[in-house]
């Protein structure tokens, strides 16, 4: 009996013992942590020193491509196609006949129309001689004179009748493609064909109206569309609206590109920059800087009690361009960070740098080559 007690009382202490060893590490930890001591191990981590690098200020948006000319050809009128007179996608000229519709009825009325002005021409011609001779009163003959230019008229009339049976090109460029074929009984309004005049491509942009200083027209601009990844095409600012937008704040440009190629398709989705100028400013590497919802932060490797740890530090952000953040204040040229693996330490956290990817000593922080920052107008 005594011996069970013995036994009992030996484990009670050995878990008193325990738990007061325990007590006493996490006081003594918690002492080092607040003084900024290193808690355990020392985390390894790549480091990477603060360094100027050439950022470029551009204006990016959005816009849609449009060729010079763009039209849908339709009819004004019902009637059916006796004649289709282009190929999908042909280029075709200024006044270049595309599409006939039946005229029988318009024909029949230009002959009519001669007809009575041949008769109205023989009137005038004998009343105007009897006229001149005295033997006519010359009233009559001025009213045979009107009729003979009432008929000219009429047969103005059925000729325009004429022409809206015959579909032209109203400019030269290209036909896309079209389901129309002779036969078929069109209304007005219907789309026969797109013509688009695509030598030379319009973008219409809009930009807040705080950069309007920056902007004129003559002003070169670069676009790259969607469609054609990896391209790029310079032209001109050619005309800035004269008014801005009183609800969105914006003024409305267009862009002028040169499309020799046709590479350029009317509605193509692109992106118009416009480069205000270079400058230098203190960069980091973005995987260095961590987001928590608008700010921004980055970790200094400062000196500890015993060795390096990690001071975050909250920094102000700008342009992003090559993989590098701009940083305007928070930290300066030639103050050493943590590069990478963030998630990994702690504020305060005792840490072993090694060079990482930038900086002097690493690869990617020096000037070399201007990196090309976006500054996004909405």
């Amino acid at each position: 009996m005594i011996r069970r007690h013995f036994f009992l009382f030996a484990a009670l202490a050995a878990v008193v013992l325990m738990l007061v060893v325990g007590g006493l590490k996490l006081a003594f930890g918690a002492k080092a942590a607040g003084q900024g001591g290193p808690v355990g191990r020392a985390t390894n981590v790549s480091a990477v020193v603060v360094a100027e690098r050439p950022f470029i200020d551009r204006i990016e948006v959005l816009g849609v491509a449009k060729g010079r000319q763009s039209v849908t050809i339709t009819s004004n009128t019902a009637e059916l196609i006796t004649a289709v007179h282009f190929t999908d996608g042909q280029a075709v000229a200024r006044g270049q006949v595309l599409v006939d519709l039946k005229s029988a009825s318009e024909d029949a009325g230009i002959a009519e129309a001669g007809v009575r002005l041949a008769q109205a021409e023989r009137d005038y011609q004998r009343w105007k001689t009897l006229a001149d001779r005295g033997v006519a009163p010359r009233v009559s003959a001025e009213q045979y004179l009107a009729a003979r230019e009432t008929a000219k008229a009429g047969v103005a009339s059925a000729q325009a009748q004429k022409l809206d049976r015959v579909i032209r090109a109203p400019f030269a460029g290209r036909v896309g493609i079209s389901d129309v074929a002779p036969g078929m009984l069109i209304s007005p309004g219907t789309a026969i064909v797109t013509l688009d005049d695509v030598s030379l491509i319009r973008v219409d942009f809009s930009v807040p109206d705080r950069y309007l200083a920056s902007m004129r027209e003559g002003l070169p601009i670069s676009a790259r569309p969607d469609a054609l990844p990896g391209e790029t095409f310079v032209g001109r600012i050619a005309q800035i609206d004269t008014r801005i937008d009183p609800t969105t704040r914006a003024v409305k440009a267009r862009a002028e590109f040169p499309n020799p190629g046709g590479r350029l398709k009317p509605g193509m989705l692109v992106k118009v920059s416009i480069d205000q100028g270079q400058r230098t400013a203190a960069a980091v590497p973005e995987a260095a800087v961590q987001f928590e919802g608008t700010q921004a932060s980055v970790f200094v490797i400062a000196k500890g009690p015993k060795g390096q740890v990690a001071r975050r530090t909250s920094v102000d952000t700008g342009l992003s361009a090559g993989g590098f953040v701009e940083i305007r204040s928070g930290v300066k040229s030639g103050d050493k960070i943590v590069a990478d693996g963030l998630n990994r330490i702690q504020d305060g956290a005792p840490i072993s740098d090694r060079p990482g990817g930038g900086g002097p000593g690493g690869k990617g922080m020096g000037p070399a080559g201007a990196g090309g920052a976006e500054r996004k107008a909405r």
